[in-house]
């Protein structure tokens, strides 16, 4: 997860910067296609009753275990593929909107990046469906539908905040680090894993409205699902200001240092100069 799209969009020809926006646009299209194609597949072959794996994973936790870890290298994959990070492989329209409220890209490719993050999901939700049929549709599963779990709507509420606000704290502090920039797309996918597991049980894990909604359009099932659109944009936005206010007092400590070093070294040659007078 980039905060921003790789290549810089410096060419003065208007034909060329349309066709690689509209790339950027496919790719984001396209990340999110493949998390939503990863997500429905090991969902169904997990958690479905009329699965050939289910009986290979027969405690909860291991098959949770598994899901994490899987959607965790899907993030990985996406980060890292060429064919989805030259745009920054937001695949999310909470990221977009965070990004945008740091001027990390413009209003119109943002509007942009959201339309296309929704279609890829949803598009690839429906042709899961069309694919893997009841094993998917059914329940528990749903077309891995995001929906508070057996803690109720509070406790949903609570988990996607939380995790919302950790991930983008992550990407902003790592990103903005020149040792700790590298491992911004690591540290992304171990998250996606680790609230997969942590998280899923709770609030489903969505994080992502472009990704609970693309589950919730093609099964029908809208449980809750205002948290999964307003609450982890909410998060990644208390993130941003909170990174924005950290490096404001970041700043001003460094004036501050700075004018005590200027008023000690003054003050050394000061008192030298007053020394050699009056030797």
């Amino acid at each position: 997860m980039s905060t921003m799209p790789d290549n810089k969009m410096q060419n003065q020809n208007g034909k060329a910067v349309q066709q690689v926006t509209l790339r950027y646009y496919l790719q984001e299209a396209l990340g999110l296609g493949i998390f939503m194609i990863s997500a429905c597949f090991f969902s169904a072959m997990l958690f479905s009753e009329k699965s050939s794996w289910y009986s290979f994973f027969p405690a909860f936790m291991q098959k949770n275990a598994v899901m994490g870890l899987m959607m965790g290298a899907t993030a990985l994959f996406i980060f890292y593929s060429r064919w989805t990070s030259p745009s920054g492989s937001h695949i999310n329209p909470a990221v977009t909107l965070t990004f945008l409220r740091l001027n990390k890209i413009s209003r119109y490719d943002a509007f942009f990046y959201i339309l296309f993050q929704f279609a890829g999901g949803t598009l690839a939700v429906y042709m899961m469906q069309w694919l893997m049929g009841d094993v998917l549709t059914a329940s528990p599963v749903r077309s891995a539908v995001t929906v508070p779990g057996k803690y109720g709507t509070t406790w949903a509420l609570l988990t996607e905040f939380i995790i919302a606000f950790i991930t983008m704290n992550m990407v902003l502090f790592t990103s903005g680090h020149e040792r700790l920039k590298k491992y911004t797309k690591p540290f992304s996918a171990c998250l996606v894993c680790t609230w997969v597991i942590v998280a899923g049980p709770v609030s489903g894990f969505g994080m992502n409205p472009a990704r609970s909604f693309a589950s919730a359009l093609p099964a029908h099932v809208w449980t809750a699902c205002w948290i999964y659109l307003v609450i982890p944009l909410a998060g990644m936005l208390g993130a941003a200001e909170f990174y924005l206010l950290f490096k404001k007092k970041s700043r001003r400590l460094k004036v501050v240092h700075r004018q005590y070093e200027t008023a000690i070294k003054n003050r050394c040659q000061h008192e030298t100069e007053f020394t050699i007078i009056t030797g």
